[in-house]
């Protein structure tokens, strides 16, 4: 069996972020998806798809995404019910989010996207190959001789 959901999509708005009694964060948020073809008008007509994502990307999401931000969502589909406040059932399909890309820069999205070359979420995290902007050292900037490296010490 195979439960698998992958949207590239805008947030129509601000990731709405909440905490469970737990102290859990969770955040839902509504992404338009274009279709990827055109009304009979010649117009391209979205889907506005509702996700939730939980803990620390629930988190990245609010405080770095907001309304009209470019994301990838990779995750599953799943139907929950409960009973309403008339009495009805309700039932809700969302996307549950395991992972949630950002595809551009905060702010890139009011002008369209362009130039966008992917997203930091946290530039005092340390990372091994970490060359931010505090470090003008060109890491390429050697003499252009060979390195002197085994087949072993690759990865691939």
């Amino acid at each position: 069996m195979l439960n698998r959901v992958v949207l590239v999509g805008r947030l129509t708005k601000d990731p709405d972020l909440r905490y469970t009694p737990n102290g859990v964060a969770v955040a839902n948020f509504t992404l338009a998806v274009n279709r990827p073809f055109s009304n009979q008008q010649g117009n391209r007509e979205a889907d506005f798809i509702n996700c939730v994502v939980w803990r620390r990307a629930a988190e990245n999401l609010a405080n770095f995404m907001s309304k009209g931000s470019l994301v990838g969502v990779d995750g599953r589909l799943q139907t929950r019910s409960f009973d309403g406040q008339d009495g009805k059932r309700v039932f809700i399909t969302e996307v549950v989010a395991d992972t949630v890309q950002f595809l551009e820069t905060k702010g890139s999205s009011q002008g369209g996207g362009q130039g966008s070359s992917g997203f930091q979420p946290n530039q005092n995290q340390s990372n091994n190959n970490d060359y931010s902007r505090q470090n003008q050292e060109d890491p390429f900037g050697d003499s252009g001789e060979p390195i002197d490296i085994s087949d072993d010490d690759l990865p691939f």
